[in-house]
C-alpha cells in the first residue's frame, strides 16, 4: 500500500466517539423495534373478519371433527375418542396464570395442549420448556395473533415460522399443531377463512379448532365454566380454555374442580397425538435453526430488559427535571425577593477601581467593540488586554485605538488560563473584572459586578450574560437557554450556595481569593468551572448579580456550537472529576463537595444526559401508541418549561416573543445537545483528549444598550 493510500485510509477512518454514539442509537431503535414487536405494536393487526358464505367449504369439513389434516389432497377431519379429554388452552404463555394452570394439571396427572404465541413465548421462554419437560404438547397460535383471513401468503409463511423460532429458542422443539386466532368450531369455517386452512395444510400443519367452549374468556364464573367444559354422554372433546388475555383466576379454580371430578368418572386428560394415537406433534430442533432460534429469544430478553432499563431512566429524569424546575422556581423566587427589596445591599458601597482583563486570541473583528464598552463604564477602571499571539492584529488595533485607561500586555500563545494569570500579575487593583473579547458590557456592568464584594465573604461574582446576537433562529434558542437554563440556573445555585461556573463573558474575583486557589488553571477545559469550584472549597462565597449585564456573540452555525458546547461539557467533567475529593473533605471543601456536586453533576451531567429518554419515548408512542397520552405527556413536560422560561424571561425583563421558537428548540436544539454531551461522555470513558477550539468571531455584537455602536467589518454567516 503506498503511503498515500495509507493516508487516506487514516483519514477516511471513522473516530470512537463519532461511532459509538452511532452504533449506540441503532442498538437502541432496534431494541425498541424487537420489544414493539413482540408487544404487538408494530406489524400488529387486530381486524377480525365477520362471518361469510360457506359454500366453497367442503361439508365434511363444516360436519366433521375438530381435528382438519388439509396436509394431502384428500382433506380428513376427526373427533377425540371416548372418554378422552384434550384441554387447550390459547394466548399464553402468561407470567401469572400459566404456572398456575400448570400446577393444577401436575397435581392432578393431567396433560394438554398450549397453543401459544410467538410473542408471549419468546417472552418467557421458560415456561414454554416447562410445558414440554412437563409433557404437555404445544401448537402454534401465530406470532402475532392476527386474523389470518386478511393477511397475505407472505405474512402468514412470516407468522408461522416467526412462532416455530420462538418455539424452537424456548423449548427447543418444532411443532406440527395449529390453531387460528379467532377459531371457533368446525363450522364455523367460512369462504374466508377456509383458503388459510388449505394453506396452512400444505405447509405441514394439522388444523386444531374445538368441539367444547368453556367461555372463560368471559368469566362467567366458576360452575358456568365447568358446566360449558364437560361433554355430553361421555363424548370425547377439545375444550377450549385460555391462560392468559387477562384474569383468568376462574379457570384456575375451575380446572381444580373440573379434572379431578370428571377423572373420577372415567375420563382421561391427555394431549392431542395421545388421545387420537399418533406420533407426538414435536419434533427436537438441532444445529443451525437452533441457535436461530436461542439468539432470537436472547434478544427478545435484552429488548425487554433495555426497555425495564429506559423506564427506570424516564422515571429518574422526570424525578430530576421536575425537581430542577422545582427548585428554581422556588429558589430564584427567593433569591429576586431578597435581592431586589427595598433598601437591600451587600454591604458597603464598593468604589475602588477594578482591574478589567480581557483576554485575546485573533479577536480583531470584535475587540474595538469590546473596549470601547469598557471605556464607557461608570465606574474607574484600567482595561488589560492580554494578546495571547493572535496573528491577526488584534494588539496592534488596540493600541492604535489610544483609549484612555486601556493597556496592552502581549506574551507568546500559551492560551486563556495563562493569559488571564497573566492579566492578574499585571493589574494594579484588587478586584478584578474578567470578560470575554467578544463580549460588551453595559455602562453599569462593573459597578453592578463589584458589589457584592461589600460582603468580605464573596471572593467571586457570577454576572448576567446574555446573548447579544439573538436575531437569528439559532441565536433565538441560545437566547432562551442563556435566559432560563443558565441565568435561572445560577439563582438557584446562589441560594445554595453552590454556583458551578462564573461565566468567562462577564465575572469578579477578589485578587486575594484568586491567589489562595493558585490562579487560573489549565487543567480543565472549562477553566472557569474549575476557578468557581476552587474558591468554593476554599471557603469563599460565589453569587450571582443579575444586573450585571454583558453582552456576547453566541456560535452562529451548528458547527460552531457544536465546538462549543462539546468543550464546556467536557471540561465540566474535567472539573468534577478533578474536584471529586471534596466529597469526603471536611469544612468548605465538604460542604461543596456533597451538596455542589451532586447537584452539578444531577442537573448538569446526569440530567441532560437521559433528558432524550422522554424524545425517545415521545417518537415510540407516536408511532406504535398510545399516542394520545404521549402527546398528553411530553405537552405537560414542554408546559413545565414554558412556565420556568416565562418566568425566567420575566425576571430578566426580556420580551415573551422569543418564547415562541421554545417547542421547536425542544424537538430540534436540545437533541444537538444530548449529542454533544454524549460525545463528552464517550471522549472521557475513552480517554480522549480534546483540544481547544477557536470560535469564528464576526464582531456582530456591536454594542450594549446605552452605548453607541461601533462599525465593525465582521461577515455573518448564514445559520448552518
Amino acid at each position: 500500500m503506498t503511503p498515500r493510500s495509507t493516508g487516506a485510509a487514516r483519514r477516511r477512518r471513522v473516530p470512537l466517539r463519532y461511532l459509538l454514539p452511532l452504533l449506540f442509537l441503532v442498538a437502541l431503535l432496534a431494541m425498541l423495534m424487537l420489544r414493539g414487536y413482540v408487544h404487538s405494536e408494530i406489524l400488529a393487526d387486530h381486524r377480525v373478519r365477520p362471518p361469510a358464505a360457506t359454500d366453497q367449504v367442503p361439508h365434511r369439513v363444516l360436519g366433521g371433527g375438530p381435528v382438519i389434516d388439509a396436509r394431502e389432497d384428500h382433506i380428513t377431519t376427526r373427533e377425540v375418542p371416548r372418554k378422552k379429554l384434550v384441554l387447550t388452552f390459547d394466548d399464553g404463555p402468561d407470567p401469572t396464570w400459566t404456572p398456575k394452570v400448570l400446577d393444577v394439571l401436575k397435581e392432578h396427572d393431567a396433560h394438554a395442549v398450549f397453543f401459544v404465541t410467538g410473542t408471549m413465548a419468546s417472552r418467557y421462554p421458560d415456561l414454554v420448556k416447562r410445558m414440554v419437560d412437563e409433557g404437555h404438547e404445544v401448537g402454534l397460535h401465530t406470532f402475532n395473533h392476527p386474523d389470518l383471513s386478511y393477511q397475505s401468503k407472505n405474512r402468514i409463511d412470516w407468522e408461522l415460522s416467526q412462532n416455530q423460532l420462538a418455539l424452537a429458542g424456548s423449548a427447543g422443539v418444532r411443532t406440527t399443531l395449529f390453531r387460528p386466532p379467532y377459531s371457533s368450531h368446525a363450522d364455523a369455517f367460512d369462504n374466508k377463512n377456509w383458503p388459510v386452512a388449505q394453506y396452512i395444510g400444505s405447509r405441514g400443519y394439522i388444523t386444531v379448532v374445538n368441539n367444547t367452549d368453556s367461555e372463560d374468556w368471559k368469566r362467567p364464573g366458576v360452575d358456568a365454566i365447568i358446566e360449558r367444559a364437560t361433554p355430553k354422554k361421555g363424548k370425547g372433546a377439545i375444550v377450549l380454555m385460555h391462560d392468559s388475555g387477562g384474569n383468568r383466576s376462574q379457570t384456575v379454580a375451575a380446572l381444580d374442580r373440573f379434572i379431578p371430578d370428571l377423572q373420577a368418572k372415567g375420563y382421561d386428560f391427555t394431549h392431542l397425538t395421545g388421545a387420537l394415537g399418533v406420533q407426538s406433534a414435536h419434533t427436537e430442533v438441532t444445529g443451525l435453526d437452533l441457535w436461530k432460534g436461542k439468539a432470537f429469544v436472547y434478544a427478545v430478553q435484552a429488548s425487554e430488559h433495555v426497555t425495564d432499563v429506559l423506564v427506570v431512566g424516564l422515571a429518574a429524569i422526570g424525578v430530576l427535571v421536575i425537581a430542577r424546575f422545582g427548585l428554581m422556581l422556588v429558589l430564584s423566587f427567593a433569591h429576586a425577593r431578597r435581592t431586589r427589596r427595598r433598601g437591600f445591599r451587600w454591604g458597603p458601597p464598593v468604589q475602588e477601581p477594578v482591574s478589567v482583563l480581557v483576554p485575546a486570541f485573533n479577536e480583531a473583528k470584535c475587540i474595538e467593540n469590546t473596549v470601547r464598552s469598557l471605556v464607557g463604564s461608570d465606574h474607574p477602571i484600567e482595561v488589560i488586554v492580554i494578546d495571547d499571539g493572535s496573528t491577526d492584529g488584534t494588539a496592534r488595533l488596540v493600541e492604535s485605538l489610544r483609549l484612555p485607561g486601556v493597556r496592552v500586555v502581549r506574551q507568546h500563545n500559551a492560551g486563556k488560563p495563562a493569559a488571564l494569570n497573566r492579566g492578574v500579575a499585571n493589574a494594579r487593583h484588587d478586584l478584578i473584572v474578567m470578560m470575554d473579547g467578544d463580549t460588551v458590557f453595559e455602562q453599569s456592568t462593573v459597578r453592578e459586578l463589584v458589589q457584592p464584594f461589600g460582603d468580605p465573604r464573596v471572593g467571586a461574582v457570577a454576572g448576567n450574560a446574555k446573548v447579544g446576537n439573538k436575531d437569528s433562529l439559532i441565536g433565538a434558542w441560545q437566547h432562551i437557554e442563556y435566559v432560563m437554563g443558565f441565568n435561572l440556573d445560577r439563582r438557584m445555585y446562589d441560594v445554595l450556595r453552590c454556583m458551578p461556573t462564573i461565566p468567562g463573558a462577564v465575572g469578579a474575583f477578589r485578587r486575594s481569593a484568586l491567589e489562595r486557589v493558585g490562579g487560573m488553571s489549565d487543567d480543565t477545559l472549562a477553566e472557569d468551572t474549575d476557578i468557581t469550584m476552587a474558591l468554593h472549597r476554599d471557603g469563599w462565597h460565589v453569587v450571582y448579580a443579575e444586573n450585571a449585564r454583558a453582552w456576547t456573540e453566541a456560535p452562529e452555525t451548528v458547527q460552531q456550537l457544536w465546538s462549543q458546547r462539546y468543550r464546556w461539557s467536557y471540561g465540566t467533567m474535567q472539573a468534577i472529576w478533578k474536584h471529586k475529593r471534596s466529597f469526603i473533605e471536611g469544612g468548605p471543601s465538604g460542604r461543596f463537595g456533597r451538596v455542589g456536586l451532586p447537584l452539578v453533576s444531577a442537573f448538569m451531567v446526569l440530567a441532560p444526559l437521559l433528558a432524550p429518554l422522554i424524545d425517545v419515548f415521545l417518537l415510540y408512542g407516536l408511532f406504535f401508541g398510545p399516542t394520545q397520552k404521549t402527546i398528553i405527556a411530553w405537552l405537560g413536560v414542554l408546559a413545565i418549561q414554558a412556565v420556568c422560561a416565562a418566568y425566567a424571561f420575566r425576571l430578566d425583563r426580556e420580551k415573551m416573543t422569543h418564547l415562541i421558537s421554545l417547542p421547536l428548540q425542544q424537538i430540534l436544539y436540545r437533541q444537538l445537545m444530548y449529542v454533544v454531551l454524549l460525545q463528552s461522555w464517550i471522549t472521557a470513558l475513552t480517554g480522549g483528549r480534546l483540544r481547544w477550539q477557536k470560535l469564528r468571531r464576526t464582531g456582530v455584537v456591536g454594542s450594549a444598550p446605552g452605548i453607541p455602536s461601533q462599525q465593525h467589518h465582521g461577515e455573518r454567516r448564514p445559520v448552518g
